[in-house]
């Protein structure tokens, strides 16, 4: 399939990058953990297995990402991996032992963690993003990635079916026929190829992933309120599965709600008064 000739890219931004942001928490982690401002930046750590999930690394983002949800400190979440590798996948060697070597229910709760975030959750996918790394991307809100990173479900290819639900949120992303192409062959595909079917928001250079969404994040600590990002991301969930006027009935329900709430009162006033809003954390 050809790749479009000119396809739209993100600009090469400058931002504060993690590496200028505080000390990780601990590097022999799985999973590190750092802040730039208001975003927490959490990036997988097994670079020499191209940051294959385990069991243990599931576990230590799941813990990550549920004190980040809590910290009123937090505003935004962005994920990524260390080294050439978002995530490669589902550790084969862990695989091999079978549900004696991974527990399916407390494994699957793991994985599903990034669902279960209330705040904005943005993926830098610097390189590979296959079975479970493609999982987390396409479970993610927001994806940038690389021009060059590689992306594959690669189901089929082990003989498994389409898991996490996969099927149905790839469907949303990028239409029934090009899911059925991905799941189906579970072929790879490039970064740059990604973004032209919108399955990836923003591409840039792969030394530019992280610190564009990190700049894209901190716009938003700065000029969105964290209590409509969350409903709005309900809204985005269910809204779409529906009947129409269904979803617009339940939407102006949300919208007088939200009128009565402080942020709409911090919003007119700052507008009157000509200044940016201060928007309360997240409770």
């Amino acid at each position: 399939m050809a790749h479009p000739a000119n396809p739209r890219v993100s600009p090469r931004r400058q931002a504060s990058a993690a590496s200028s942001a505080d000390t990780p928490t601990n590097t022999r982690a799985l999973v590190l953990s750092e802040r730039a401002g208001e975003t927490l930046v959490i990036t997988l750590n097994r670079p020499e297995r191209r940051n294959a999930w385990s069991v243990a690394l599931g576990r230590e983002f799941a813990e990550l990402l549920a004190r980040a949800d809590s910290d009123q400190a937090v505003r935004t979440i962005v994920v990524t991996g260390a080294g050439g590798a978002f995530c490669s996948g589902a550790d084969l060697k862990e695989l091999a032992g079978g549900e004696d070597a991974i527990p399916f229910e407390p494994f699957v709760a793991d994985v599903e963690s990034i669902l279960r975030v209330r705040k904005p959750v943005i993926t830098a996918i610097n390189g590979p993003a296959i079975g479970l790394g493609f999982v987390q991307a396409i479970y993610s809100d927001i994806r940038f990635c690389a021009f060059d990173a590689k992306f594959a479900t690669g189901f089929a290819r082990r003989g498994f079916v389409s898991e996490f639900g996969v099927a149905s949120l790839l469907s949303r992303l990028v239409g029934p026929g090009r899911a059925s192409d991905l799941l189906f062959s579970g072929r790879t595909i490039s970064g740059q190829y990604a973004y032209s079917i919108g399955l990836a928001e923003f591409a840039t250079e792969s030394d530019n992933v992280l610190p564009a969404a990190l700049e894209y994040a901190q716009d938003m600590n700065k000029n969105c309120a964290p209590t409509a990002m969350a409903a709005i991301k309900n809204q985005i969930r269910s809204e779409p599965t529906l009947p129409f006027w269904e979803a617009i009935r339940q939407a102006k329900e949300i919208q007088r709600a939200s009128l009565r709430w402080p942020d709409a009162t911090e919003s007119f006033r700052s507008m009157a008064e000509k200044r940016a809003a201060r928007y309360a954390p997240l409770d």
